[in-house]
């Protein structure tokens, strides 16, 4: 994968936009008789539009794999474009390598197609994003910046560090157990599970502390679940909790997920009541 930071500079009029091999930064800097002023997030005359990133869903990523993402969107600029460049980066300023804490780039650059609008592109790039390599020591979970920059057919570069948001989140295991199975109707069930997420700087999934989670019940021969009750994960995200035997069904965890954290739901475990 390609992780570069785009450098922006204004020298005598003329904007260039370079991509080094270094994490997404979008360096800027004005020359005035008065010296160096920051542009604002964005600068040149394309405009970018209708961008979406992995079909508006959250990035959820494990330990291990590759995770391809889709990111389409519209470039406009009456000069027409000659090349796209996508980048996913993390961050407070991208000005600056300090104001970064994560970016992430394409293998190829994005593909271009100008619509029956002159000038009117539609767009597509791809990011394949590895948890294990890419995620290890390069940002973090939680909200992540979309960053589009172009040249026009006369070399004339534009960028964008902020066109949208996505949210790249920790994938999340959740289980359950209920017993003693069967079981006499009015006794105790004691249902047991663990709920952990994926540490992406060990390559393992550790447990989540602290979780509110819900238990929820399923009558047999029925497709909906009802909450019993909602329990916090221990130190280990170990979960523990009891209720009453009443009739045949099925009972699960469920965890809504944070903003750091997809969702989890464990399989139902049936318990037969006699």
């Amino acid at each position: 994968m390609r992780i570069r930071v785009a450098v922006t500079t204004v020298v005598s009029g003329a904007v260039v936009l370079s991509a080094l091999a270094v994490p997404v930064a979008a360096q800027a800097a004005e020359r005035t008789s008065s010296g160096i002023v920051r542009p604002n997030d964005s600068l040149g005359n394309t405009k970018f539009s209708n961008a979406v990133v992995n079909g508006g869903k959250d990035i959820v990523l494990g330990t291990t794999g590759t995770k391809s993402v889709v990111v389409t969107y519209t470039a406009t600029d009456q000069n027409g474009v000659a090349l796209t460049e996508a980048f996913l980066w993390q961050g407070t300023d991208s000005s600056t390598t300090e104001g970064i804490t994560g970016g992430l780039g394409t293998d190829d650059d994005p593909d271009c197609t100008e619509t029956a609008t002159q000038g009117v592109y539609t767009c597509k790039a791809v990011f394949n994003i590895h948890p294990a390599t890419d995620m290890k020591d390069n940002g973090v979970a939680g909200t992540w910046k979309l960053f589009l920059g172009a040249w026009d057919l006369y070399a004339n570069a534009s960028y964008n560090d902020d066109v949208t948001t996505a949210s790249i989140k920790k994938a999340a295991t959740l289980t359950a157990d209920a017993t003693p199975e069967p079981v006499k109707k009015g006794r105790t069930i004691t249902v047991t599970g663990k709920l952990a997420r994926a540490n992406w700087s060990t390559g393992k999934y550790a447990g989540y502390v602290s979780q509110a989670v819900k238990l929820q019940f399923r009558k047999k021969g029925s497709n909906t679940y009802t909450t019993l009750k909602t329990i916090k994960t221990n130190g280990t995200g170990v979960l523990k909790t009891t209720t009453k035997a009443t009739v045949d069904g099925y009972y699960r965890y469920s965890f809504a997920g944070t903003s750091t954290t997809a969702p989890a739901t464990a399989p139902g475990d049936f318990v037969d009541v006699r």
